[in-house]
């Protein structure tokens, strides 16, 4: 099938302009740039012409980040479901965590997961593999064309899967070529907070307020800088995920092309959002780990993703019951549904001046896809997949209870409206998402895969 988006705004390796795009079957067949550019005879041709006149077309995003539940948490969430509602916020692939029950950390594990999204998902997938003190030698089996990379919790996590040994750690840093990406926070440090205020403060006192300084900057800082330094000692490639600190920053750098940074860092959206003045407004809906800090560490990380500090924008997409959510800062779960949101409540921050619209497509599409060797995706280019999100700069998304795809049925927008409308989104030339309905019919996907030697 042929479709051309006629005069879209192209949003589109760090520019801005009127162009018509051309789809063949799965992928971008001709792009035209200019107003009506494309041949005279055209129209005749194609099976689908998109009046796109007002509307952008981005490449859809690629979330590196993402925790869909499945198996062992279905309660929570689905790999359809929550990639549904992915696909209904302009992303068109994934890769999802491993701390599932059973965790991803077999390679039979893992191979449920493909076949199980190959059946259900409706964007493009792929899954982490995860490390754990017992399993280095099943690392070592790792097919790294079809995987994204090593996902290490070192700090507290779901199950067994805390790396907490020095020999261990010190073997996967240096026998895998795989990125490995790392959940950082020190759990020495996490536990002896935590003793502090349940002693000085009370149990039945410590609310959320309190999760920011149980689970500190300190133990952010304390274990983003043992991984940067084992990695750096080791040669490793090293990719920190959600960092959340101004502090931690100072463990970047921003003057090497992305291709040959070996440390590299990611930000979420809640923490580019939210700061803990909001506590007071939406409690445990925006408790996460690593927790929302101050505004100080806002702002330092959103400089981070403007000078290129940090590499990559991502959602960390974790949802719970809103159940699940109650109680005090320690019983309450972390982690909730954002998927649905990220793309337009970036766009709005660039309306607002905190970023520009193509540095939101640059950080959420062509970073993800450069910095994993993704092939063929993250951009709109001619032979590249057609992942395409239309968004209307002028729509309007308010964010309504009955509105939300995510299974657990909430999200910390209820009650605001973004600026911006997520249009249609395309998974490999299908049509998925068009005009506020999923399609009856689930896309063609594929699973993602890496180019690596």
């Amino acid at each position: 099938m042929k479709r051309l988006f006629r005069n879209a705004t192209l949003i589109n390796e760090g520019r801005s302009f009127t162009a018509s795009l051309l789809t063949s079957g799965t992928l971008i067949e001709r792009i035209y740039e200019g107003e009506n550019s494309f041949p005279e005879g055209l129209l005749s041709e194609v099976d689908e012409v998109i009046p796109a006149e007002g509307l952008w077309l981005l490449p859809g995003c690629i979330d590196d980040q993402v925790h869909f539940r499945e198996p062992g948490l279905t309660h929570k969430a689905t790999i359809e479901s929550e990639s549904r509602a992915a696909v209904v916020g302009g992303t068109t692939s994934f890769m999802e965590m491993p701390n599932t029950k059973p965790p991803t950390t077999s390679l039979e594990a893992w191979e449920w997961k493909m076949q199980r999204a190959a059946e259900t998902s409706w964007a493009n997938y792929s899954f982490f593999f995860g490390g754990s003190n017992d399993n280095a030698d099943e690392i070592q089996r790792i097919d790294a064309r079809r995987t994204p990379g090593l996902k290490l919790f070192l700090g507290s996590s779901t199950g067994n899967m805390l790396v907490d040994d020095k020999k261990t750690l010190e073997r996967i840093f240096s026998e895998t070529d795989l990125i490995i990406a790392t959940h950082c926070e020190k759990e020495e440090i996490i536990r002896a907070n935590r003793e502090h205020y349940l002693a000085t403060v009370g149990e039945e006192k410590l609310d959320v307020h309190y999760h920011p300084l149980i689970r500190s900057e300190e133990a952010c800082y304390r274990s983003s800088s043992e991984a940067v330094e084992l990695a750096t000692r080791l040669d490793s490639r090293l990719h920190i995920l959600h960092v959340s600190t101004e502090r931690e920053l100072s463990l970047f750098r921003n003057d090497l092309p992305l291709t040959e940074k070996k440390i590299t860092a990611e930000v979420c959206v809640h923490h580019l959002i939210f700061t803990d003045a909001d506590y007071d407004r939406l409690g445990n809906r925006i408790k996460w780990n690593p927790a929302v800090k101050t505004l100080r560490d806002r702002e330092a990380l959103r400089a981070a993703v403007r000078s290129g500090l940090v590499d990559i924008v991502a959602t960390d997409h974790a949802p719970h019951l809103l159940s699940e959510k109650e109680g005090n800062c320690l019983t309450a779960a972390s982690g909730g549904p954002l998927t649905q949101y990220a793309l337009i409540s970036m766009l709005d921050m660039a309306r607002e001046g905190v970023f520009t619209k193509e540095l939101v497509v640059e950080k959420m599409a062509h970073r993800p896809a450069e910095l994993f060797a993704i092939e063929k995706r993250g951009y709109l280019r001619e032979g590249y997949y057609a992942d395409l999100v239309l968004i209307d700069p002028e729509g309007k998304t308010p964010v309504k209870t009955e509105s939300i795809i995510s299974l657990c049925g909430w999200s910390p927008f209820e009650g605001h409206t973004f600026g911006h409308r997520v249009e249609a989104t395309y998974i490999n030339g299908d049509c998925a998402y068009r005009a506020g309905a999923l399609s009856e019919v689930r896309p063609s996907v594929a699973p993602l895969l890496y180019s690596r030697p």
